[in-house]
């Protein structure tokens, strides 16, 4: 698209100023749009979830990134949990499971994919805190490390039962139920990356860029 602008007579040289300026500020514009998409990156993972205890919940997770991988990219999945700054609680490669979560973390990822889910088995109630998703990989410029910084809320609710007297058959009938559904899907937004076909409505996660020297 271009711009025509024209003065009478002696105002033509204010006319080629007029449209160096308009250059100039386009070209600014388009470079600083560029250069937010080519720094783009982020991780993407519900606000909130809600588990029954002794069942299971699963997490899932998407990632963007603007780097070329290496060759040998090297990609590995972790999880923190409590806050941005706590314990490892995952590590794909080499395979870390935290003692709390022994025989209950499975990782439904392959790389070099750019979405997952990591389920969590057998659901305590310690089980409920803030979960943190991190990615490593190996890019042509170098190591690069993410991780989401909200994380994603758990919570984990109690089934109970109580009894319900039938009038028709005079039996008592045992119910179970819970005070919140399996899953929060409130506040969710589907991220572009994710294709789990699980997720409902999702929060796009922002995240952090890490340099490598953090484990």
């Amino acid at each position: 698209m271009a711009l025509l602008v024209s003065f009478p007579g002696r105002n033509q040289a204010m006319t080629w100023i007029l449209l160096l300026l308009l250059s100039a500020a386009c070209l600014q514009v388009g470079n600083s749009a560029g250069s937010k998409r080519v720094n783009s990156f982020g991780i993407n993972q519900p606000a909130r979830l809600s588990g029954v205890q002794g069942s299971s919940i699963e997490i899932p997770f998407s990632f963007s990134f603007p780097w070329g991988l290496a060759e040998d990219s090297q990609m590995r999945i972790l999880w923190r949990w409590k806050n941005f700054h706590g314990e490892f609680i995952y590590n794909s490669t080499p395979l870390f499971i935290h003692e709390h979560f022994k025989n209950r973390l499975i990782l439904n990822w392959t790389q070099p994919q750019t979405s997952g889910v990591l389920r969590i088995l057998d659901l305590k109630k310690k089980d409920q805190t803030v979960y943190f998703c991190r990615v490593h990989m190996n890019t042509r410029e170098g190591m690069k490390i993410i991780q989401s910084i909200p994380g994603t809320q758990l919570t984990i609710t109690h089934a109970i039962r109580t009894t319900m007297q039938s009038p028709a058959v005079g039996c008592s009938v045992w119910q179970m139920f819970t005070t919140a559904g399996l899953e929060d899907t409130e506040d969710q937004r589907n991220p572009s990356l994710v294709n789990l076909g699980a997720t409902v409505g999702v929060v796009v996660a922002t995240a952090v860029l890490i340099t490598p020297s953090v484990y």
